[in-house]
Parts: structure tokens; C-alpha cells; sequence
């Protein structure tokens, strides 16, 4: 599956990693991709390359959200 990785921050600091069927994705300009991933976790270990706080979409990668 593919992920990407929301560029605005929430407002509690975490950028956020979903996947291309998340109702939440943010728009094009607003995301950078990852790549493709068989699991969250890895999306998210990729997404630490960009930033230093990241988290999974508790509605498409609940099993990588954790804030």
C-alpha cells in the first residue's frame, strides 16, 4: 500500500502517516510519499527520515497510532 506523510503538523506537534485509501489524506501539496509498504510501521520509520515526531492516522493506521 502506498503512505505518505502529512507536511502541516497537528496541533499537538506529529505529522501524521496515512495511507492512499485514508478519508483523512491530506491534499497533494500537503503530503510528501513514502513509498510502498506491506505495513504502518514501516511507513512511519520512513516518515522519521522527514520529521522527528510522527504517528499513524488512528482512523487508516491504527496500529501505528500511539499519541
Amino acid at each position: 500500500m502506498k503512505y505518505y506523510v502529512s507536511t502541516n503538523a497537528q496541533p499537538t506537534g506529529e505529522h501524521e502517516v496515512h495511507n492512499e485509501s485514508c478519508p483523512f489524506l491530506p491534499k497533494p501539496e500537503n503530503r510528501v510519499y513514502l513509498g510502498d509498504f506491506s505495513t504502518c510501521q514501516d511507513a512511519v520509520a520512513k516518515a522519521s527520515s522527514y520529521y522527528s515526531n510522527v504517528d499513524g492516522c488512528k482512523v487508516c493506521s491504527p496500529s501505528c497510532h500511539t499519541k
